[in-house]
């Protein structure tokens, strides 16, 4: 069961990372719906377990899943920044758009 779970984390998280570097579009209120069900998942699943007595398979799978997070962090973070610059970019043309310069300490010609 554990295993199956870590499964449908790392093709989530896969697909995700998968889209976002190809710039396709991402449903991320279904995305993050998935991996809040697999959080919740995995979180009762693993209540009780002892890390030593995983079996070499969910080591496994658990390092694969460890990857596929790192490197979804990266590409969410690298998309975050670039909205976060193409935003800035916006409101501040909007704000040059909207001002005719009275209060501003650069002089419009």
């Amino acid at each position: 069961m554990l295993l199956a779970s870590l499964k449908r984390l790392e093709a989530t998280v896969t697909a995700e990372t998968e889209a976002l570097l190809a710039h396709q579009p991402v449903d991320q209120e279904t995305v993050n719906l998935r991996k809040s069900q697999s959080l919740l998942e995995l979180t009762r699943l693993t209540r009780d377990l002892d890390p030593a007595e995983l079996d070499a398979p969910v080591r496994a799978q658990l390092l694969r899943v460890r990857s596929a997070l790192e490197r979804n962090q990266d590409a969410v973070g690298l998309h975050l920044r670039a909205v976060e610059e193409i935003s800035g970019i916006v409101a501040e043309s909007l704000r040059a758009a909207e001002s005719d310069g009275t209060y501003s300490g650069h002089i419009r010609r």
